[in-house]
């Protein structure tokens, strides 16, 4: 699946602002990236970018201490995959749930 060029914009905007936070601070940015989240469901043919979605946003509380709603966040996206495991988003998702044990 390729992701519309709009997407993958915001996507690398918000990255860049999480990057530039303090690791403390969720601030505009996890809000931006819960509302990538829930912009895109099982069903609407963009599963890919919530599992994108999903693993940035772990990313972010698992740097803030927040490792079991990192966890309960993304395993249940993780979870909606059953092939494709050898593309780079689903190694990424796995290696972070392991961390998150």
């Amino acid at each position: 699946m390729v992701l519309e060029p709009v997407d993958q914009l915001r996507r690398g905007h918000h990255q860049a602002r999480c990057r530039k936070r303090a690791s403390g601070i969720e601030g505009s940015s996890g809000s931006r990236w819960r509302s990538a989240h829930r912009s895109s469901r099982p069903g609407d043919g963009r599963i890919s970018f919530e599992l994108r979605a999903a693993t940035s946003l772990a990313r972010l509380w698992q740097r803030q201490g927040k490792r079991d709603a990192a966890r309960a966040l993304l395993a249940p996206v993780y979870a909606w995959f059953t092939e494709g495991f050898d593309t780079r988003d689903l190694q990424d998702a796995k290696a972070l749930l392991a961390e998150l044990r």
